[in-house]
């Protein structure tokens, strides 16, 4: 008890490697399991997360440069379009998941920023309309006030 491949679970109150599963869920790209430590003093419960590790993806920018995928830079740009917007962090985390799902599916080694950018731009059309421009302009890196007014009308006439 307490080992998962090859390391030692250990417990984050008492650092005994004494634990057990109390809970497990999983979805399509996580598995949450609840532990408690077995150590009769301590019995603190908490909670670890297993993801598969994916294949390497590279993101292709506009300047040719190449980076690796990083799921916590579409978070961050997920939140920062998101902030004081009625969306919670795990409407977001689906965005991505969606987003990553999709990714991996094609099998591909390396994707466009554009394409990146534009499937987080039609989900957050989606979600809320506010987010959507507020990344929309950063995205598209609008040159004046005329250009973010046709972006806006088009969202308006759908």
């Amino acid at each position: 008890m307490g080992t998962h491949e090859g390391y030692r679970l250990i417990c984050p109150t008492c650092r005994k490697s004494e634990t057990r599963v109390v809970d497990s869920r999983d979805d399509e790209t996580v598995v949450r399991r609840r532990r408690e430590c077995l150590d009769p003093r301590c019995k603190h419960r908490f909670t670890t997360y297993e993801r598969m590790e994916a294949p390497r993806l590279f993101v292709v920018k506009k300047d040719g440069r190449r980076e690796q995928y990083n799921r916590e830079k579409i978070l961050g740009g997920l939140r920062k379009a998101c902030e004081k917007r009625p969306i919670s962090e795990s409407q977001m985390e689906a965005v991505a998941a969606d987003l990553e799902r999709d990714l991996f599916a094609r099998g591909e080694s390396e994707v466009s920023a554009t394409m990146v950018g534009e499937k987080l731009m039609e989900a957050l059309k989606n979600l809320d309309p506010v987010a959507y421009i507020r990344f929309a302009s950063v995205y598209r890196s609008f040159r004046d006030i005329e250009s973010f007014r046709e972006e806006l009308a088009q969202l308006l006439a759908k």
